[in-house]
């Protein structure tokens, strides 16, 4: 089957293309070509483990700080997962890939990993058979220290954590008991400190976990040696709790916050400083009180009882009187005529209101013949009223967390204004305003003159203190150090790559791209013509890449076939040559 004139002419462009990389190859010695190999393939590594590095991703802390225990089940998870992982510079952290951070986390939280450096209850899943008390004790205070450490490593500002529990045999003896104790080591994280209430909570946290355990056997420490159990402000030093003491904070907060929030539209932020000292009552104390009272106004007076008595009496004769003698002892004469004795008046019959009898006398319920009573009649009236008495019974509670007393103290800066020449100026604050600060800020606290409080308001310039941005320098900022590592990393990627394709490829091509001068001089037979060896030179010339068209270029060769038909002929056998060998 004939081949086709297309299908010809792309062998016959193909064997060209191969026929002149060969013989630009040629043109290189031995030691250019391995060093056009070595660069190209520099260049190929370079941009295929840019590319890989960039889809890779950054990596990022899967777990810090951990036992080397742990640190070995966790990269033998990794393997078998799959899962490209490397060290941190000091070798304190395992980094892994970032977009799978917490995937990882949680497939190794399914295999109990890390379990930490204590053990704890799970030591006592696998018992033996016919393990000793003494054992099973050892291994249950184990259980229980472990168990206490990882409690107290959920603490924010805890590191890590180790607690030694101190429990004495139970003995009969009443005299010979001993609490048990404990004590905690505490490794904080750089920076961090605990607050007395955090340290109140673990002594209590710990002595709750073990029976008969005070909080005062609890012995805390730091990291440095330092026992963090004694640390107390001195409001615990005064007797009260942490949660009495946060109280107090809180009291003190809010005052200094209505403060700040009243002052604030007036004078700007950061013009006014508050200070507030409160004065708690945390004392709960019962009352009860029995008061009396008089009952003497008239429309109001309640009588209980009444008693009136009315007594009378009279003597049938005489009592002896005058001058002792026959005379005084005769008998009275006896009486001629009756007499009528008028009514007593106020005086009542003994039936109620029936006159008198004539000739009687009728006294306190009394009736008697005048002839028989002597003179004077005794008469006695008794009158007893009990009224009611006024009785108030008052118990009283009173809460804790009484204020007692507030004390607070204002400091406003001077008003700041521009002067004519442009430049701030301060002017402190005139009377009539710091009275209506004064005024606003008693408001605010809920100023009380009976119960003592004070408020003192100053207007003084502030001193500026300059100081840098309060933020993180540039230069710290993690955000630019890792766009300047990642942008250095790429740049020295570009640098190396420029360097070997502009000084190493780029001369080697110009090099295998330039015909020697004695590359086409003939080999065999007969010298060629001058004019034959410069037209070949102007045909490689122009076969080098020239700007000239193809039919220029063709219509050129043949020139110089019709003017110098043998230097062609002899450019023929040359080419014929070089093929073959």
């Amino acid at each position: 089957m004939a081949a086709t004139p297309d299908s010809t002419a792309g062998i016959g462009t193909a064997d060209s293309a191969i026929s002149r990389a060969r013989v630009a190859l040629s043109r290189l010695d031995n030691q250019q070509k391995l060093t056009l190999m070595f660069a190209i393939a520099a260049v190929i590594t370079l941009v295929v483990g840019s590319v890989l590095w960039s889809k890779h991703g950054d990596f990022r802390v899967l777990f810090s700080n951990i036992s080397e225990r742990d640190g070995g089940a966790i990269i033998s998870s990794l393997e078998q997962l799959n899962v490209p992982y490397k060290f941190s510079e000091s070798g304190g952290a395992i980094l892994v890939p970032g977009d799978r951070v917490h995937e990882i986390r949680l497939r190794l939280a399914s295999q109990g990993l890390p379990k930490g450096g204590a053990v704890g209850f799970e030591l006592m899943e696998n018992q033996k058979f016919g393990i000793s008390q003494f054992a099973e004790q050892v291994n249950y205070q184990r259980a229980l220290e472990g168990e206490l450490s990882r409690t107290i490593q959920a603490v924010a500002a805890v590191q890590t954590a180790r607690v030694h529990l101190a429990i004495p045999k139970p003995t009969v003896f009443v005299r010979e008991e001993q609490k048990p104790s404990a004590s905690v080591l505490l490794n904080l994280y750089p920076g961090r400190m605990l607050e007395p209430a955090q340290i109140a909570g673990i002594q209590n946290l710990v002595a709750s976990s073990v029976p008969q355990m005070p909080p005062g056997n609890v012995s805390i420490l730091d990291q440095s040696g330092a026992l963090l159990s004694q640390l107390k402000s001195k409001l615990m030093e005064a007797g009260l709790d942490p949660t009495q003491v946060k109280y107090v904070h809180e009291v003190e907060s809010a005052v200094i916050k209505r403060i700040e929030d009243i002052l604030t539209p007036i004078v700007g932020m950061g013009n006014a400083k508050v200070q507030v000292a409160a004065d708690i009552d945390f004392s709960q104390v019962e009352q009860t009180a029995e008061t009396h009272k008089p009952n003497t106004t008239p429309p109001d007076i309640a009588i209980r009882s009444q008693q009136t008595s009315e007594t009378a009496s009279a003597t049938a004769t005489p009592a002896p009187a005058g001058v002792p003698g026959a005379l005084s002892n005769q008998p009275p004469a006896p009486a001629t005529a009756p007499l009528t004795t008028p009514a007593v008046p106020g005086a009542a019959a003994p039936g109620g209101n029936s006159p008198p009898i004539p000739g009687q006398i009728n006294a306190a319920g009394v009736q008697a013949p005048i002839g028989s009573v002597g003179q004077p009649v005794a008469t006695r009236k008794d009158s007893t009223i009990n009224y009611e008495i006024d009785r108030t019974i008052r118990h009283t509670k009173q809460s804790a967390g009484v204020i007692r007393r507030l004390s607070a103290a204002v400091v406003v800066n001077h008003r700041k204004e521009i002067g004519k020449d442009g430049k701030p100026t301060t002017k402190p604050l005139s009377d009539n305003e710091v009275k209506q600060i004064n005024d606003l800020a008693r408001e605010a606290m809920g100023f009380n003159k009976d119960r003592g409080d004070t408020l003192s308001v100053a207007n003084a310039s502030f001193t500026a203190i300059e100081r840098a941005d309060g933020g993180i320098p540039i230069w710290k900022d993690p955000d630019i150090l890792a766009l300047l590592k990642d942008l250095i990393k790429y740049g020295a990627i570009a640098g190396i790559i420029a360097y070997l394709l502009l000084k190493v490829v780029k001369p080697l091509i110009t090099t295998m791209m330039t015909p020697r001068p004695g590359d086409y001089s003939p080999r065999a037979g007969g010298a060629t013509s001058t004019s034959g060896a410069a037209a070949y030179g102007e045909m490689a010339g122009e076969q080098g890449g020239g700007p000239s068209p193809y039919d220029d270029k063709l219509q050129r060769a043949r020139n110089v076939a019709a003017t110098d038909p043998k230097a062609v002929a002899n450019i023929i056998k040359d080419w014929t040559g070089s093929n073959a060998g």
